[in-house]
Order: C-alpha cells, then sequence, then structure tokens
C-alpha cells in the first residue's frame, strides 16, 4: 500500500511539513517581542514603555493570527480527507478533490500519525493548548474515520473468503474457513491498534455515543456477512464447484467405503461442511471475536455477539432442517409403499418369520446417513440420526394408526418391526421418537399368549443377530448431546 502515496496524503505531508517549518519561527519572534529581547538595551524608556503597551494591545491580534493559521490547516485537511465535514461556505475554498476512491484504512492511519507528530511539534513551542484545538479535534475525525473505513473494508474481505474455500476438512470436520475469518477480524484489529491508542490530550475513539453504535452495527454486519458467505457455500450447485477433495482423519477406518480419494463433494456434503463449521464458530469462534473486539475496546460487545449468535443459529437450523428433509424424507416415504408391498394386508396375513424387508432397507438407509455425517463430523452424528429417527418414528406411528384392525399374526409382525427399529436406533431415541414409538405400539392389540411374546424375542434376536455387523454404527454414540 506504500508504493505510491495518494495525492491527498502527499498534499497532508506537505501542508504540515510547510506549517512546521515556518510557524515555530514566528512563535519564537513573537515571544522575543513579549519579553522584550527585541527591544535594544540603549532604547529610550519611554520607548519600551509605548512597545509594551503594543505588546499587551496586539497579543489577542497574535494570538488570533495563530488560530487562524489553525484553522486554515484544519479546513485544508478536511476538505481533502473529510470534505463532510467542513460547512458548505468553505467547501469551495478547502474542498474541490476529485475523489476517485475512498483512502484506506492503513493511509488514514499513516496521516493520523502525521497530525500526532505535527501536533507533538507545536505543543513543545509551548503553544497554548486551546490554539491547537481544531488539531486534536481534526486527529479525533480522522481516527473515528480510519475505525470506519477499516471495519467496511474488512466486510468486503470477508466476502471474498468464500472464493477460498477449498472443502478440505480436518479431523474435527472443518474447513479452514473459521479460522481464516477469524484471523482477518484480528489482523484488521491489529492495524488499528495505534489509531485507537489515546496519546497524550487524546479522547477516547467512542467517547460519542453516535459512534458507538456506527462502530457496533460495523461490526454486526461484519458477522453477517460471514455468516451471508456460509449460506451461499451451503447452496452451491456441483457446476459452481471446481476441484474438491474432502480430507478425512486416516486415524478412522472408512467402515462404509463412502468417501474415497479425490471424490468430488455432493451437494449434502457440503450442506454437513458449513453445519460443522457453524457449529465451530458458535462454540469457539464468535466467543473468540468478542474477546478481541473487547480487547481493543470496542463498546457493545454483548450485543454483537448476541445478534451475531442468533444469526449464525437461525442459518444453522436452516441448513439443518434442509439436511434431514433431504435424508429423511425420501425414508420417510418409502415406509407405507414397502409396508403393503405385495398387497399385504395387516388382517390377513401368515405367522411372522423376521422382519421384512422394508424396514431393513430403512435401517440401511439410515447407516449411510449415519456413514456419510461420521465421515464429515462425528460431532454431527448425534443430533442428525436422532432427528432422522424421530422422522421415521413419527411415520411408523401414524401408519399404524391408521390400520382398522389386525389380524393376530398382523399384530405381532407390526409389533416385531416396532420393536426391532426402536431397539436397534435405542441410542439415538428422543423424547419425540420414544412417544411416537409408545403411540404406535399402543394401537397394536396386546400379545395374547406366552408363545407368541417367545416368538417376538425369537424373532428380535434373530434379526439383531443376522444384521450384527450393519448395526455396529447404533452401539455408540458420541458424548455431544443431541441438539435438535
Amino acid at each position: 500500500w506504500r508504493y505510491k502515496t495518494p495525492h491527498r496524503v502527499a498534499f497532508v505531508e506537505k501542508l504540515t511539513k510547510l506549517v512546521l517549518s515556518q510557524l515555530p519561527n514566528f512563535w519564537k519572534l513573537w515571544i522575543s517581542y513579549v519579553n522584550g529581547s527585541l527591544f535594544s538595551e540603549t532604547a529610550e524608556k519611554s520607548g519600551q514603555i509605548e512597545r509594551s503597551k503594543n505588546v499587551r494591545q496586539r497579543q489577542n491580534d497574535f494570538k488570533k493570527m495563530i488560530q487562524e493559521v489553525m484553522h486554515s490547516l484544519v479546513k485544508l485537511i478536511r476538505g481533502a480527507l473529510l470534505p463532510l465535514s467542513i460547512r458548505d461556505g468553505d467547501s469551495r475554498q478547502f474542498g474541490g478533490w476529485e475523489v476517485k476512491s475512498e483512502l484506506s484504512g492503513q493511509w488514514l492511519a499513516h496521516v493520523i500519525q502525521t497530525m500526532r507528530l505535527t501536533y507533538e511539534s507545536l505543543t513543545a513551542l509551548e503553544i497554548p493548548n486551546d490554539m491547537l484545538q481544531t488539531i486534536q479535534d481534526l486527529i479525533l475525525d480522522l481516527r473515528v474515520r480510519c475505525v470506519m473505513v477499516t471495519l467496511q473494508h474488512t466486510a468486503e474481505e470477508i466476502k471474498r473468503l468464500a472464493e477460498k474455500e477449498d472443502w478440505i476438512v480436518d479431523n474435527e470436520g472443518l474447513t479452514s474457513l473459521p479460522c481464516q475469518f477469524e484471523q482477518c477480524i484480528v489482523h484488521s484489529l491489529q492495524s488499528l491498534k495505534d489509531v485507537l491508542e489515546c496519546k497524550p490530550g487524546e479522547a477516547s475513539v467512542f467517547q460519542q455515543p453516535k459512534t458507538q453504535e456506527e462502530v457496533c452495527q460495523l461490526s454486526i454486519n461484519i458477522m453477517q456477512v460471514f455468516i451471508y458467505c456460509l449460506e451461499q457455500l451451503s447452496t452451491k450447485s456441483d457446476a459452481d464447484i471446481d476441484t474438491t477433495h474432502l480430507s478425512i482423519d486416516v486415524s478412522s477406518p472408512d467402515l462404509f467405503g463412502s468417501i474415497h480419494e479425490d471424490l468430488s463433494l455432493t451437494s449434502e456434503q457440503r450442506l454437513l461442511i458449513v453445519l460443522s463449521n457453524c457449529c465451530y464458530l458458535e462454540r469457539h469462534t464468535f466467543l473468540n471475536i468478542a474477546e478481541h473486539f473487547e480487547k481493543h475496546n470496542f463498546q457493545g460487545i454483548e450485543k454483537i455477539t448476541q445478534v451475531s449468535m442468533t444469526s449464525l443459529k437461525e442459518l444453522d437450523q436452516r441448513l439443518f432442517e434442509s439436511y434431514i428433509e433431504l435424508k429423511a424424507d425420501p425414508i420417510v416415504g418409502s415406509l407405507e409403499p414397502g409396508i403393503y408391498a405385495g398387497y399385504f394386508d395387516w388382517k390377513d396375513c401368515l405367522s411372522p418369520t423376521g422382519v421384512r424387508n422394508y424396514l431393513k432397507e430403512a435401517l440401511v438407509n439410515i447407516i449411510a446417513v449415519h456413514a456419510e455425517v461420521f465421515t464429515v463430523s462425528k460431532d454431527l452424528v448425534p443430533r442428525v440420526l436422532s432427528k432422522v429417527v424421530e422422522a421415521v418414528s413419527e411415520e411408523l406411528s401414524r401408519l399404524m394408526q391408521c390400520v382398522s384392525s389386525f389380524s393376530k399374526n398382523g399384530a405381532l409382525q407390526a409389533r416385531l418391526e416396532i420393536c426391532a427399529l426402536r431397539d436397534t436406533v435405542a441410542v439415538y431415541l428422543t423424547p419425540e421418537s420414544r412417544s411416537s414409538f409408545k403411540q404406535a405400539l399402543e394401537a397394536l392389540p396386546q400379545l395374547s399368549s406366552g408363545a407368541d411374546k417367545k416368538l417376538l424375542e425369537e424373532l428380535l434376536n434373530k434379526f439383531k443377530s443376522s444384521m450384527h455387523l450393519q448395526l455396529t454404527c447404533f452401539q455408540a454414540v458420541s458424548p455431544t448431546m443431541m441438539k435438535t
């Protein structure tokens, strides 16, 4: 950014250099005039008295001259850098710059440093503070503007982060995007460190409530821009992705053969990856960023965090519901046709010999969901599986309650299949799914004999034994809470 100094910055540097080259001599001359050292030692006493009178009379005139120099300096700089801060009447005289683009935060910080050095040099001359107040006011306005511009630029940078998403996940199911986002904000705040720091005699950038509110809104905007990036990434079509690869934890065996080297991601896998990033942002990144804001004395951090978290959770829920719809709906939709395949009738069926294929297929499809989620993020498995099980159990309950009557064999077959599903997915049951299974069983006639109960137990054990390998994934669950 230093390769070519913008004209307006060069103007400020030349202007301050000019003032500092002329004003000190002018001020020293005045001091000599005031203390009488300019008077000739051989001058007549009456002449000295007359000059003393003139000094008193002209003190105000000289003070006014100094202030006019300061005002002109400040107005010229405001016209170049903060044109909206000068009055309409002064805009023609002090403004008129053709501004093609806003100065960057780095250049504004450079100008602030120039003005601070100018102020220090003038203060060293022991010029009264009230004469230099306009410079202090200018420095404060420049500092505020620098913060605003930097935060706006940061939001623009974060918009472009989506282009850097490589979809490579680490062992925790995260891409580099959350880290890049945090680093972008850290770098931005670090660039403002000197600007935010109050030098002797300076007021805080955040002293005005209006400034506090604007900075708060810009900070919220930065967070929401990133949330929007995540949403855009989650809805990218396959055609929008160039070459993508999925990196998995080599210590976790790929039991289901669902992920292979150099496999392009499906839209569902991208949804999962964004979901996984959302979870990490909520638990870690957003809290870290709040600490960074606090470290730099930003105001309204609670509001920034609250609004950002709310937006993030809303996106998380939308993406989660989209994924569940994609995965659960086909499984749910297959139950009714599967149950009644081959003109099956609950009132007229043979004695059960085992769990029918429709339920095994439903379980295999649930296992496929487990495999897909597990490959991306182990922590998401309980949350996703519990919701899929809720949808399946709710549909099964509805179908059972729609049956007008069951024969003895039909009731036994239904109980076998309901219990088989319930027992298999037991680790992912929630109060909602437990209630659905309970309602489904209550819709059936009670088992009338010990022989029926024994047959049910035998068939359940046979089912669990025959599908032991496939059902292995349901035997252990991550300690992560089942968030829905």
